[in-house]
């Protein structure tokens, strides 16, 4: 019998940090690996086997050699979980930070934790910017652990997992410990790594601590996907209630957070009226604790031994169903895909009732078979189950594709492929790619380098890969993204850099760099509607669709504006539109809020694509527009968004007030904010906080009441801000053409404007203020001079 090692005697000084006594075959198997050599380790082995367990060996290893860890999880969601789980490690005296956005980052105490937690995502964000102080400390670690490296095989983020490690292995070339669930090509991640023999372990379904049971079950599809919908959900029930009834749990995997809703309230009607048994419904505790549920539905369906469980509950509710469904309390439980890649909840019996989801930037796609892999993994509870049963519910022409799946598992490919272009884009502006030999340097460190040798014939150009990187690197030249010399030397230009810092997908880059030319060379007003479909035609959301239900409902937003647009980015327009004004018909409401996100990132970039290559003024519009979408405020109120503290509800309840900017809020002092609704309190500090915004004034001096024809003279006008300081453009025109535009950090400034008798009858200068990063209206103070 093999070896297995006790926790007393493995880790004696991290005891307290596991929640058991002895480490099982699997994890003593690899622990010599992960505790007495100091090489990377890869180890494949099926869900649920124990795997956390030797993320936290190597985390163990780590910190006592005074190191850093780093443990890369593939959902925010479970970053969080970690955070709380990992207490243990607190306790013990280190300190465990997870990395969130740019906003809430706290620098130093990322710089003194001993295990730092993030998504790839955030990992990719903060290896971008090592070379600043605010992410210094990602070049610190010392060990990074990949949860779930299987992850590489996700359309949407495994390639963003790929160039991160590599990226990393390069900036500090930390150990990696790379864990995934069973995968047919392990060696290739392994030779990606470059983890040695006695590093890389494949674990077979011999060692699931419970044997599987795996079948595909089809439904008899119609025409009305509504009545399809509970066709499958009839099927899972008649699959999951046999081990209801004998006292075991089920657990369902649903596309959406409301579908598992409106299946628990539909399951928990059915059972009954199958006269089903649940033991839930004559406990008298959980009656009791079930009142303080925050969520009306969960709290009628619990008492039933029914709940649902998705990333929108409260913290407390999701605890509690956790909680219950680990006690056996809860029978049946709905999910969506996220329960499969995070807590640790297995169930004697587990069916995937939808296959296809819907995606609000991508429309229906097929459910990935990572997913689904993940989700299957879940069947069986070790020490109660001898078995564990997973079923897949399909349309019967997709059987025998999930059924091949059941038996061959899915190879991990590379999806770098699709985004050489991109990735290599983000290199070059980062500066560390400087000439060829270090981009084919830089793809050797992929794996999608390794996966072109190891299986030529999936990938197009299979050892050709110079000629591939070279095409790709020319087609970065050629569109501005990157600049070289005759030594072959390359750098980033400015347009590469920004559609790297914003992640934008290239042709989108492109298109907002052809509206900043447009807004500098022909000197006209940027509009807001220029603004919103600049953003609503960008190829990131070239996948979206629209229902007709959805385009009477754009329709009904929109009127005849952007006729001329594809359904789906007109759609976008439609949700940005109604963000502003903050009523989004319900036939939107369910794409909405990713869609919104997604366009106020997208208008980001483009305001900093428009300072960079048009100026401030044209900037602002883009602010202008960003604050609304997020808001939900009127054009005239907009600026009050630029007062830390003062959201959508003040800044409404301002303007009804006839507040309508900073300068307003000053003007009215604390008496005034208290008299349009504010508390005392509260009034002080948005008034403190106003008082940091620029208060612009035009003082126009010995300006003329009029001018000889044909004589000249050059005036000072002056612009007092009587605020605090930002960066401006300050703009003249005479008779709307531009004479003067000036961009600098706004005190105060003096322009000679030059007065001539021209051939008009009357002049009308505009002196003009713009901020490019407030969403401030622009002050426009005018003079008219008669021509005599």
């Amino acid at each position: 019998m093999a070896t297995t090692y006790s926790v007393a005697e493995a880790v004696p000084e991290f005891a307290d940090a596991f929640g058991f006594d002895e480490f099982n075959r699997m994890q003593s198997a690899a622990l010599p690996a992960v505790l007495e050599r100091d090489g990377n380790v890869v180890v494949s082995a099926p869900t649920a086997s124990g795997k956390t367990a030797l993320a936290e060996l190597a985390i163990c290893k780590t910190l006592a050699e005074g190191g850093t860890a780093l443990f890369l999880a593939p959902l925010r969601a479970l970053t969080n979980e970690k955070e709380a789980e990992w207490d243990r490690f607190e306790e013990m005296g280190y300190s465990v930070y997870v990395v969130t956005g740019e906003r809430d980052l706290n620098p130093r105490r990322a710089e003194r934790a001993d295990i730092l937690v993030m998504t790839p995502e955030k990992a990719d964000s903060a290896t971008r910017k090592h070379d600043t102080n605010r992410y210094a400390f990602v070049t610190d670690v010392d060990c990074c652990v990949i949860d779930e490296v299987h992850l590489l095989d996700s359309e949407k983020r495994g390639a963003v997992l790929e160039v991160t490690v590599s990226r990393l292995r390069r900036l500090c070339d930390p150990r990696v410990v790379a864990l995934s669930a069973t995968m047919p090509n392990v060696e290739d991640v392994a030779a990606w790594l470059d983890a040695p023999d006695e590093c890389t372990f494949e674990f077979g379904d011999e060692y699931r601590p419970v044997p599987l049971h795996a079948g595909v079950e089809t439904y008899a599809n119609g025409d009305n996907a509504f009545q399809d919908k509970y066709r499958r959900l009839y099927r899972a029930l008649d699959l999951a209630q046999p081990h209801i009834e004998d006292g075991g749990q089920s657990l369902v995997f649903v596309s959406s957070r409301q579908d598992t809703v409106q299946a628990a309230k539909k399951a928990r009607d059915v059972l009954a009226e199958r006269d089903v048994e649940m033991g839930a419904r004559g406990d008298y505790d959980l009656h009791t604790d079930a009142q303080d549920l925050r969520n009306d539905t969960l709290r009628q369906s619990v008492v039933d031994g029914v709940a649902f469980h998705h990333a929108g509950l409260s913290r407390e509710d999701k605890n509690a169903v956790e909680e219950w469904f680990k006690q056996g309390k809860v029978q049946l439980l709905f999910s969506t895909s996220t329960l499969a890649w995070g807590v640790n909840l297995p169930a004697r019996c587990v069916v995937i009732r939808d296959t296809k989801l819907h995606d609000p930037l991508e429309g229906e796609v097929d459910m990935s078979p990572l997913d689904v892999l993940q989700m299957l993994g879940r069947a069986g509870r070790p020490g109660y189950d001898d078995k564990g049963y997973a079923y897949v519910v399909c349309e019967g022409r997709d059987a025998d594709k999930y059924r091949r799946l059941l038996r061959e598992g899915k190879e991990i490919e590379s999806r770098l492929a699709g985004e050489l272009d991109s990735h290599l884009n983000a290199e070059i502006a980062l500066g560390t790619i400087r000439d060829l030999d270090d981009v084919m340097a830089w793809l050797k460190t992929t794996f999608y380098y390794v996966r072109a040798q190891s299986a030529p014939d999936q990938y197009r150009f299979g050892g050709k890969l110079r000629e591939r990187v070279r095409e790709t690197l020319q087609d970065l030249v050629e569109s501005g993204f990157v600049e070289t010399d005759s030594e072959l030397r390359v750098e980033g230009t400015a347009l590469g850099r920004l559609a790297s810092k914003f992640y934008l997908r290239l042709e989108t880059a492109e298109g907002f760099k052809r509206l900043a030319d447009r807004a500098a060379a022909d000197g006209a007003d940027l509009s807001e509607s220029d603004v919103l479909r600049a953003v609503a035609n960008a190829a990131e959301f070239d996948s979206v669709s629209a229902r007709r239900d959805e385009r009477d409902a754009v329709r009904a937003v929109l009127g005849p504006e952007g006729d001329d647009m594809e359904p789906g980015n007109r759609k976008v327009l439609a949700i940005c539109r109604a963000s502003m004004d903050g009523t989004t018909p319900g036939e939107l409401q369910s794409d909405a809020w990713v869609i919104r996100q997604n366009a106020l990132r997208m208008l980001a970039a483009l305001r900093e694509f428009l300072d960079r290559f048009a100026g401030p003024r044209a900037a602002n519009v883009a602010r202008r527009a960003e604050a609304r979408v997020e808001n939900g405020i009127s054009a005239e109120a907009v600026g009050l968004t630029a007062i830390d503290g003062v959201g959508k509800g003040r800044a409404q309840k301002l303007a009804t007030e006839g507040l309508t900017t900073p300068a307003d809020v000053v003007d009215a002092g604390v008496p005034g904010l208290v008299e349009a609704g504010l508390s005392e309190g509260l009034a002080e500090r948005v008034l403190a906080q106003a008082r940091d915004l620029p208060v612009v004034a035009v003082e126009w001096g010995d300006f003329p009441g009029s001018v000889a024809h044909g004589t000249s003279e050059m005036c000072d006008v002056t612009v007092r801000n009587g605020g605090g300081g930002a960066r401006a453009e300050i703009r003249v025109t005479v008779n709307g053409v531009e004479m003067s535009s000036e961009s600098r950090y706004l005190g105060d400034a003096t322009l000679p404007v030059g007065v001539f008798g021209a051939d008009a009858d009357e002049l009308e200068f505009r002196v003009e203020v713009s901020f490019a990063d407030l969403p401030l209206v622009p002050t426009s103070e005018t003079r008219t001079v008669a021509v005599e």
